[in-house]
């Protein structure tokens, strides 16, 4: 794969600093950080992003998270490993990253209703929209996610 621009964040530096600012935001509320990444991985998953999934795959090891609750993480209506919270997060995240696909539905909000707060499913909205302009600005531009020389394949 073949970057198609180098330094995409370089060239058009106020917006990129408006989207790490709506970042910052997010440490401020009361969603629990496992959670928030566990949305960015689900939601850079559907998407393809390597860039991403590299990030928050990584970021969830750091954190401490189990690696089986990530392998099972496309699975996670069939897993039993996720809280009845992160499966309306994840729910929420599908439905709004293949937002031309579901419409949204209630049968995906109502999960959310009953266990964030309005305040949190504001969030937690504006979460799963910024992970997937994220995931477009690093699919579209194909930026490589870091490689560690001992996994490269020969």
């Amino acid at each position: 794969m073949t970057p198609r621009l180098r330094t995409p964040h370089l060239l058009a530096p106020e917006s990129v600093k408006a989207m790490m600012a709506l970042e910052a935001s997010f440490e401020t509320g009361s969603l629990e950080p496992t959670l928030k990444e566990l949305v960015r991985l689900r939601a850079s998953q559907i998407n393809g992003c390597a860039f991403c999934i590299h990030m928050h795959s990584t970021d969830l090891r750091k954190a401490g998270e189990s690696e089986m609750r990530l392998y099972m993480l496309p699975a996670w209506r069939e897993s039993s490993l996720y809280s009845e919270r992160e499966r309306a997060a994840l729910g929420w995240t599908e439905a709004l990253t293949r937002l031309a696909e579901t419409g949204a539905p209630d049968a995906d909000y109502d999960p959310v209703q009953a266990h964030f707060s309005e305040a949190e499913q504001v969030q937690l909205t504006l979460l799963i929209g910024a992970i997937n302009v994220w995931n477009r600005l690093q699919v579209g531009f194909r930026s490589p996610h870091p490689v560690e020389r001992a996994s490269v394949a020969a």
